[in-house]
């Protein structure tokens, strides 16, 4: 997904600026934009740019968007992007982080930070952006289930290894998996990234593959991809 300016990637309706952002656009980003389900109000929680917010706010059309993360500078740049798009009536960023914020939600829908054993890394802000000790998977789980609504549904996505602990601190504060999706790079690789669905109630688990390229990707990212 490379572009000749690295610091603007342009999609169908709107262009994400990311040169004062740690995390940039990437596939795990796009891919959770376009898997999550969404409903009337809904919650982005570490927003980064604002990619995420931008297409739930373009596969949404009643949607109103709320957009956070304690980066200044990502929510300022969140500010920017959300301006110069088709939905900025409809978007609103701010600064705060996801254990404080209030609010409920049809629909929340983070790609969290991960790396957990890890090393950090030495640029500040790209460490915040990936390390899991500023949003741990419990505290995740928790905020999660006190902002969704009670037939809410919430997204997210995560290296393959991460799984099954992201998968426990949900069941442990009451949530069931709804929808499972193993991503694959290329064909005949391993699952490197699964996009995660969650609700507060028993359901039936859906389980799906894709393969990034595949019908089934260029479905779910063609309306966004130039």
């Amino acid at each position: 997904m490379s572009q000749h300016d690295k610091s603007v990637f342009a999609f169908k309706q709107f262009v994400i600026a990311q040169d004062q952002c740690a995390m940039k656009v990437g596939t795990d980003g796009v891919l959770l934009g376009a898997w999550a389900a969404g409903g009337r109000h809904v919650l982005d929680a570490g927003t980064g740019t604002g990619i995420i917010a931008l297409m739930m706010a373009q596969r949404y059309g009643e949607a109103t968007v709320t957009a956070i993360d304690i980066d200044e500078a990502a929510v300022c740049q969140a500010v920017r992007n959300v301006a110069d798009s088709p939905f900025a009536k409809r978007v609103s960023v701010c600064c705060e982080a996801l254990q404080q914020h209030d609010g409920v939600y049809d629909a929340i829908v983070s790609n969290p930070p991960f790396f957990i054993d890890s090393l950090k890394a030495p640029d500040a802000q790209r460490s915040m952006a990936r390390h899991a000790s500023t949003l741990t998977y419990a505290e995740l789980m928790r905020a999660a289930w006190r902002l969704l609504a009670d037939d809410g549904e919430l997204s997210v996505v995560v290296p393959f290894d991460y799984r099954r602990r992201m998968e426990d601190e949900a069941t442990f504060v009451g949530f069931f998996a709804s929808r499972v999706c193993g991503v694959r790079t290329a064909v005949g690789k391993p699952v490197r990234r699964y996009l995660l669905a969650f609700r507060k109630h028993p359901c039936t688990t859906v389980y799906e593959e894709m393969t990034v390229g595949d019908d089934e990707y260029r479905r779910l990212t063609g309306v966004f991809y130039l």
